[in-house]
């Protein structure tokens, strides 16, 4: 039985909360235009009798008891689409088994995520990090007004009252009030109820923390669940863009006789970014738009760009001395500090360009009114809110006029975020040519030519250390394609010029290093970025971790326990460490093998891990064998699913470190499709063990958090088994075999 809290034990007068997102906290009476609750079992003469009675703008009650739920984020196989509304169902004390979810509607004030600034946006696994203290005290809101009503329903003081699974009991009396039942009379006050919930650290859970069934997955399993892949509307046809080689060049000429000579092709769509095709099929589409011959601009800053000269360019850069770059951290004198320091080190890191490769390839579909001022759209975007702009933006009507159907993604890592979300703006344009529904899909070939990559880095460091080997000073500087002024200018623009997806993960918040200075030089060079799984931590800390790695050697110290001397002031820290190295029994030595550590405190989130490896001397292949991790992120909300999520974190880190690049040659792109951009393969895959460490704090993240540690754990296993350094993404076989032959020859 959940009893009413302290503080609630008699009548809240209405106020002010500082917490809340505008009229979601302040508002209860909303006339929104709520989704209906999705449909369950039931006839439609027991429908039709169904009242329901919308309690705030993230819960409508229903007099058969059914609790519907608002789930702001979008659900790209990360679990969103439960653990939100549960964190809510909590407070509320609602019976799960009555709860459905019904995805909500674009509204930065209403639904957006505060780890945003109120924009409706799912990413950097800040989503339960974000909302978690809000849906508490929707939740808990919720209840005090059922209680309430109950209370003057039965004419009893409120601080008698309690509540168990969707029920009001009245403790002296016994007397019993289902949710459903109160919805039949209950009144709703205008503003929403000042209320304070138990700090996390002292809170009992019924549902949080448990393991609760993803709703998404049974229509997963059976083949139900809806991408906007999967969407057909009356009347729709389908549409294929061939962009520009990169990004700015422009159609200047182009020769579409043989696309028009397709069966099925319908028109062709000069646009200001390349060509599009309009078709009765999607195949018609595809191959009228590989038949275009189109002579591009010159214009565009791409032309002539390499990834090899991008190394050579951003590594000068990175060695210049009176190349001063944007502060990300500081802490002390950093600089003053190396000067002084008995000894320096210095170290360079390097990691290639690398693509999303997420599962479902890009698509949407839009129906635009004739007159051209509104339109229906269903996609799968990481912003709700960023996509209607886009499109009202795009057609240049009201965002009101824009009616936006969500969908599940398959696979976002930042792919889907972007903020002129250009897959969606195709169909929107496309409809408009075609005067119909248009849906439009980007074949593989299309992703990964026009991908927005991870940047091209060269991370530099120096490290200043007193007479007694201690860290004394710090140094990172990053060297990259500009990132967040390309893909949201916005956010860019109240930036001050730092780029936080780019030098994430330079910070050290753990570490016993008084004197630290991060910044960052991002350069235009004119190619297309984006966030990738990990954000700038996958390849900052690669450079931290191998680096620290180097500094434990250099001083005859076990990499562990020279870490664990940097932690000595985190004891969350420490735990994470020390368990990841007790579960791959660290100290115990394997023959033809090598392990690794790599420790990271990624926005709170304390993860550790450690990698076991062999290497084929004769070809220079990486073979990972285990990988041990320890997860400490706080209050677990569904515990089995940060297990999970961390286990994808480790695959994806795996193909990141060993196999995925992009190349660059004169500004365009090489690779083509999954032949020759590799991803991990089941043969591939090491035994992973995960060890989740539940503690009463706030929780983080999980989506994301393991995938930096595989790089580092798995270079500082090569050199623990080969004495060589590998210090560039992806470790290939050739870049090993080289690495070895250059030890040999003494020149590493």
């Amino acid at each position: 039985m959940k009893r009413i809290a302290k503080s609630d034990k008699q009548r809240v007068v209405p106020g002010r909360r500082n917490f809340m997102l505008g009229a979601a906290g302040l508002t209860f009476g909303v006339a929104f235009g709520v989704p209906p609750i999705l449909r369950f079992a039931g006839s439609e003469a027991q429908a039709a009798t169904v009242k329901q009675v919308t309690l705030s703008p993230w819960v409508t009650l229903s007099t058969d008891g059914t609790v519907a739920i608002m789930s702001p984020a979008a659900e790209m196989g990360q679990g969103s689409l439960t653990s939100l509304p549960l964190i809510l169902a909590d407070e509320m004390d609602a019976d799960w088994s009555k709860v459905r979810i019904v995805p909500a509607p674009p509204s930065g004030k209403l639904y957006g995520n505060p780890a945003f600034g109120g924009e409706q946006y799912t990413a950097g696994s800040a989503t339960v990090r974000g909302y978690f203290n809000n849906l508490r005290q929707f939740g808990a809101q919720v209840r005090w007004v059922l209680m309430d009503n109950a209370a003057r329903h039965w004419s009893v003081p409120l601080a008698e009252l309690a509540t168990e699974p969707s029920v009001v009991v009245h403790q002296k009396s016994g007397r019993r009030l289902s949710y459903g039942e109160i919805a039949a009379f209950a009144t709703i006050p205008a503003q929403a109820p000042e209320l304070a919930v138990e700090p996390v650290s002292k809170a009992q859970f019924r549902l949080i923390g448990k393991d609760v069934g993803r709703v998404d997955v049974p229509g997963k399993v059976n083949g139900t669940a809806q991408y906007s892949i999967d969407v057909q509307v009356p009347g729709m046809i389908y549409g294929a863009i061939l962009r520009e080689p990169m990004e700015g060049a422009a159609p200047e000429k182009i020769d579409d006789t043989a696309a028009r000579a397709i069966e099925g092709v319908i028109r062709i769509v000069p646009l200001k970014y390349g060509v599009g095709v309009l078709a009765d099929t999607p195949w018609a589409a595809f191959k009228a738009k590989n038949a275009l011959k189109v002579g591009w601009s010159r214009r565009a800053k791409g032309w002539g760009f390499s990834s090899e000269k991008g190394y050579a360019m951003f590594a000068a850069a990175a060695r210049d001395p009176q190349r001063k770059g944007v502060a990300w951290e500081t802490m002390g004198d950093a600089l003053g500090a190396m000067k002084k320091a008995a000894t320096v080190f210095e170290g360079e890191y390097r990691a290639d360009y690398a693509y999303h490769a997420q599962m479902e390839p890009l698509n949407s579909v839009a129906a635009v009114a004739p007159a051209g001022d509104a339109v229906e759209i269903w996609c799968g975007t990481q912003s709700q809110t960023i996509a209607v702009t886009a499109v009202a933006n795009a057609l240049g009507i009201p965002e009101n006029r824009v009616k936006f159907n969500g969908m599940l993604l398959g696979g976002g890592f930042g792919r889907r975020g972007n903020r002129d979300v250009e897959f969606i703006v195709d169909s929107v344009l496309m409809s408009k040519a075609a005067g119909r529904p248009v849906k439009v899909i980007w074949t593989r070939e299309d992703d990964v030519h026009a991908g927005r990559f991870r940047p091209l880095y060269v991370n530099r460091i120096r490290a200043g250390l007193d007479a007694s080997g201690k860290i004394v000073s710090w140094h990172h500087r990053v060297v990259c394609d500009r990132v967040l002024a390309f893909m949201d200018p916005v956010r860019y623009q109240t930036s001050n010029g730092r780029d936080n997806i780019a030098m994430r993960g330079t910070e050290l918040p753990t570490y016993d290093i008084p004197e630290r200075l991060c910044e960052g030089m991002q350069e235009d060079t004119g190619m297309r970025t984006a966030p990738l799984r990990a954000i700038g931590v996958g390849q900052n800390s690669f450079a931290n971790e191998v680096f620290i790695d180097e500094l434990a050697v250099k001083h005859g110290k076990d990499p562990v326990q020279f870490r664990l001397q940097l932690l000595k002031n985190s004891p969350r820290a420490r735990h994470v460490v020390e368990e990841a190295a007790r579960m791959s029994d660290w100290s115990r030595k394997r023959p033809g093998r090598g392990l690794g550590v790599a420790y990271l405190d990624y926005s709170g989130t304390q993860v550790a891990g450690v990698a076991e490896v062999s290497v084929d001397r004769r070809t220079g292949s990486i073979k990972v064998h285990n990988f041990w991790c320890a997860i400490d992120t706080g209050v677990a909300v569904q515990p089995d699913n940060v297990i999970a999520q961390t286990e994808s974190s480790i695959v994806y880190g795996l193909g990141l470190a060993l196999m995925e690049r992009i190349t660059i040659e004169n500004g365009a792109v090489k690779q083509s499709n999954f032949y020759d951009y590799q991803v991990p393969r089941m043969r591939d895959m090491p035994e992973i063990h995960i060890k989740l460490i539940q503690t009463p704090n706030h929780p983080t993240g999980a989506g994301q958090m393991a995938t930096p540690l595989v790089p580092s754990a798995i270079a500082n296993a090569v050199f623990q088994l080969t004495g060589v350094r590998v210090r560039q993404q992806p470790m290939l076989p050739e870049r090993v075999k080289l690495a070895m032959l250059d030890a040999g020859r003494g020149t590493a």
